[in-house]
């Protein structure tokens, strides 16, 4: 019988063929015989027990402007009705997305549920690495203004940023003579109540951000992100540009740590970003960088990843 698998993302028709790790994860799926459903996570309802969403039958194809065929639309049970589900909706990681993986742990015992809900809504993507000091750039989170600058006083060049942001937004470095640091402040806590994350600025971002994809805590590839000239942000989708990379002895001892947690959390698809051999980020809920690393390195993660997820699946 056919691997039945849902896809809980952003629109399919949105994605951009050529780079989204959604629709390469989707590709090797179909490639192996699997019927896919996508479906937002809005398209999700709890009643009575049931956790169910309404989800489109689909085939992917690499069309550009038509990644998806689709068929009508259907109400799944998602503790019934699917093998596996791959929750891959982008963040921000607010209580909408939260909410979602309450949904999710509800049937995780029946339906495999990838990355596991209850270790997604745990792990908190620039949180998690709290948990490693030893491996980050000096950082602090917090809203106090007097500790903000007490750090600053210390390591001079800095880098505020959103403590739930994503995709490089709202990231800001703030050198020894920038004096905008109180308005910075003052437009990052007027719009929202959450601390921010403030760290020593790397100089080694210059020379690239590296994304590291694991599967299951064990690193298979990399890429390197360089940022625009003149620029602090190497993110793709700000105009970073992805160059072929190996991983380095600082970039194994990084995983060798903090592999074995991911995997206790059931976390089997991340990408953490490293800097100079200093861990900044750990991204667990739609991590990219799949497509680019196959693309310059040849290593295809998406192929382990399903390796990974079926063996998973036969022995539940």
């Amino acid at each position: 019988m056919a691997m039945r698998v849902g896809i809980q993302m952003d629109p399919l028709e949105d994605v951009k063929i050529d780079g989204d790790t959604s629709f390469a994860l989707a590709e090797v799926a179909q490639a192996r015989g699997a019927e896919l459903f996508v479906y937002g996570p809005d398209h999700m309802s709890f009643e009575q027990g049931r956790v169910t969403a309404w989800a489109r039958p689909a085939k992917v194809q690499r069309v550009k402007g038509a990644p998806g065929v689709f068929g009508e639309t259907v109400q799944l049970d998602l503790a019934k009705d699917l093998d596996v589900i791959l929750m891959r909706q982008d963040p921000p990681f607010d209580m909408s997305y939260i909410t979602a993986c309450h949904l999710l742990e509800l049937i995780s015992g029946e339906t495999l549920v990838v990355n596991d809900p209850e270790g997604v809504r745990s792990s908190p993507e620039k949180i998690f690495p709290l948990l490693y000091p030893e491996i980050m750039p000096p950082t602090l989170v917090s809203r106090d203004v007097r500790d903000i600058v007490a750090f600053r006083a210390t390591h001079k060049d800095i880098i505020i940023k959103p403590l739930y942001g994503h995709g490089g937004a709202g990231v800001f470095r703030l050198k020894p003579d920038d004096s905008n640091m109180d308005s910075l402040l003052e437009v990052f806590f007027t719009r929202s109540r959450e601390p921010v994350m403030v760290q020593a600025f790397l100089p080694a971002v210059s020379e690239g951000d590296k994304r590291i994809m694991l599967v299951d805590g064990e690193p298979i590839g990399a890429i390197n992100r360089r940022p625009q000239a003149g620029q602090v942000r190497s993110n793709l989708v700000v105009g970073g540009t992805a160059e072929k990379s190996d991983l380095s002895d600082a970039d194994r001892r990084i995983c060798e740590i903090i592999g074995p947690e991911l995997k206790r959390r059931g976390l089997v698809l991340t990408g953490i970003d490293v800097i100079g051999g200093r861990l900044t980020e750990v991204n667990v809920t739609s991590p990219t960088g799949v497509q680019a690393i196959k693309a310059l390195s040849g290593i295809d993660t998406a192929a382990i990843f399903w390796d990974v997820v079926q063996q998973k699946l036969a022995d539940r």
